[in-house]
């Protein structure tokens, strides 16, 4: 029984490590992205509060809108958002990263 329990702990621990092993190769490229340039303001895991509270979760996005909708405003920089929003300047393989990502969290 007590293997049991420690069989369990030892899968419930690798359960998020897993997560992000299961992400493609372009999901993990908009991840760290994401980690780079917006996880000081958004939260982008799924689960958790935003450290800006006006940033929405990266999670909540699509309930807003479809995410594919980000494109046209990631390609000509993104000037909408919370008030303390850098503008971003994306190239086309970066923003089909950045949206697989984004699709990851639905």
């Amino acid at each position: 029984m007590k293997a049991i329990r420690v069989c369990l702990t030892l899968l419930m621990s690798v359960g998020p490590l897993n997560a992000a092993l299961a992400l493609s190769p372009s999901e993990q490229r908009g991840m760290t992205f994401a980690k780079t340039n917006c996880s000081q303001c958004h939260s982008i895991d799924p689960a958790g509060p935003s450290r800006l509270a006006e940033a929405p979760p990266f999670r909540d996005l699509h309930l807003m809108y479809p995410v594919e909708d980000l494109q046209e405003s990631l390609a000509e920089g993104i000037r909408t958002g919370h008030p303390s929003m850098p503008e971003f300047h994306l190239e086309p393989d970066q923003i089909a990263d950045f949206i697989a990502f984004l699709k990851s969290l639905e």
